[in-house]
């Protein structure tokens, strides 16, 4: 019990939960940086997930459960060698830390395997982009975050550009059933999620610390799926290349990069402006699989684009009338 414990500090150590502070421009800049900088990482999930998927014959929810065990692993790595004085925890804060886990990233891997599996890829980005309304209603309530006319144009901006950017500008091409709706829109607030707990939790800890154990109780949401399944073992050398890809660059990097930038945005900002994601992963179609932006596409990621830049800059703060006392 004496190693056990020292994983977790006394309550009396535990800071007041705040609410909604004003963050200063020039960190407000910096967050809007790494939130970008993790879009491009996750962006290529795509990618290495295909190549994973297809060089080595795992199943999509096999993969999600070694991703995010294989994140835990590195994460807990390298804060053990690096600084194990993270590792500790506040009793009261491991519920928010599993429900992090098990919903945030586990049920979120889960239903988006799914969701895109029933839906299809292109249905299942597009519903994923009405996370920031969830987000951002949620911040509102919960943490007492401003709900702006500039946020709610950003939304619909960056929604409309997502829905042009999928490739389901013709109706006629939309299939969707009522349960495969109910899956994707499940998947949509999973991911939005993340944002809300984390913004809760990194008031209080390291981000990295966040992560290791988020992505710890993520696994043990996902273990009972691998119960009698197939161990992926000897895996071929191009899907291991992949898997490390998918684990150090898109999740350990994304993540960390998200979580970070997190901690200088309001959560709704920091959910709008990942919506970059759906761009940079049709730039990395466009350059590394050949495939074609037609002028819908290009217009979407430019309505994208303008929908984040609008929550980058800055309100102008009425001014005082003159007959105002100070």
């Amino acid at each position: 019990m004496r190693a056990a414990r020292s994983f977790l500090m006394p309550e009396s150590a535990a800071p007041r939960e705040g609410r909604y502070v004003k963050i200063a421009p020039d960190s407000k800049g910096r967050g809007i940086l790494l939130v970008l900088l993790a879009a491009a990482c996750w962006s290529t999930s795509g990618i290495f997930i295909s190549l994973a998927v297809e060089e080595s014959g795992i199943s999509p929810v096999g993969l999600a459960f070694w991703r995010d065990f294989g994140t835990f692993l590195c994460l807990l790595l390298g804060l053990s060698v690096v600084r194990p004085a993270l590792l500790r925890v506040k009793r009261r804060d491991v519920p928010w830390l599993a429900a992090t886990g098990a919903v945030s990233i586990g049920l979120f891997h889960f239903l988006w395997n799914t969701t895109v599996l029933v839906n299809g890829v292109s249905i299942s980005t597009v519903a994923q982009s009405t996370a920031p309304i969830f987000v951002t209603l949620m911040a509102w309530l919960l943490w007492k975050e401003p709900l702006t006319r500039q946020k709610l144009l950003a939304i619909a901006l960056a929604a409309a550009g997502i829905g042009l950017i999928s490739g389901v500008s013709n109706l006629r091409q939309l299939h969707v059933t009522t349960f495969g709706l109910g899956v994707a829109l499940a998947a949509a607030v999973a991911y939005g999620s993340f944002s809300l707990f984390a913004k809760k939790l990194i008031g209080h800890y390291n981000p990295w610390t966040v992560l290791v154990y988020v992505f710890g109780f993520a696994s043990l949401a996902l273990l009972p799926f691998q119960l009698g399944a197939r161990i992926p073992w000897p895996i071929p050398p191009g899907a291991m290349v992949s898997y490390a890809s998918l684990v150090l660059l898109t999740t350990v990097s994304g993540f960390g990069l998200y979580t970070t930038g997190l901690r200088r945005l309001q959560a709704s900002i920091a959910s709008i402006t990942a919506n970059t994601e759906v761009p940079f992963a049709a730039l990395l179609s466009y350059s590394i699989l050949g495939e074609r932006l037609d002028r819908w596409q290009v217009l979407g990621a430019i309505l994208v684009v303008g929908g984040v830049s609008m929550v980058s800059i800055p309100q102008r703060q009425a001014k005082p009338s003159p007959e105002s006392g100070p």
